[in-house]
């Protein structure tokens, strides 16, 4: 199992942000190594395994919901791994720069030896001024040898009036 591939996955998601009736939004977001990783091989067929990992994440071209500037989050997610395909699942909680937070669900498909991923996301909900938040997107990513990936998340958002 190739560690990009969790990281790509895993991190995808990580693009969140809020703002006002359904605005818009797009970002880049640089995952790290992941922090925590772990995998089993399943004994049914040849590069068949299951992954878990949890990355932290910087927005490098920040979202902005609601006034608010994405900062960093961290991203945990489950992988299923079947020779060069992989199917991501997982959570990214987005800190914003004034300290509230918004809570997304991903999910995607990677290609293994390329190091890319492409996924859908959703709010599933927020605190401060970003409770209530609902929206979605898509986002790409890309892996680095070194175990890290980029993000391109686009999307939209409504806030509760």
């Amino acid at each position: 199992m190739h560690p990009r591939a969790v990281a790509a996955g895993l991190c995808v998601l990580l693009f969140v942000t809020l703002a006002q009736a359904q605005t818009k939004i797009s970002g880049t977001a640089q995952c790290g190594k992941p922090d925590t990783q772990a995998a089993v091989e399943v004994p049914d067929h040849p590069g068949h395994s299951l992954a878990i990992s949890q990355a932290k994440c910087t927005w490098t071209k920040p979202m902005e919901v609601a006034g608010i500037k994405t900062k960093d989050g961290v991203t945990s997610g489950t992988q299923e791994i079947r020779g060069n395909s992989a199917a991501t699942h997982g959570y990214y909680v987005d800190n914003m720069a004034n300290g509230d937070k918004a809570y997304v669900r991903f999910q995607d498909t990677a290609l293994v030896k390329e190091g890319t991923a492409d996924g859908k996301w959703s709010y599933t909900g927020g605190t401060g001024k970003l409770k209530g938040i609902k929206g979605s997107g898509t986002y790409k990513g890309k892996a680095a040898p070194d175990g890290s990936a980029t993000f391109e998340v686009e999307g939209e958002y409504t806030l509760p009036k």
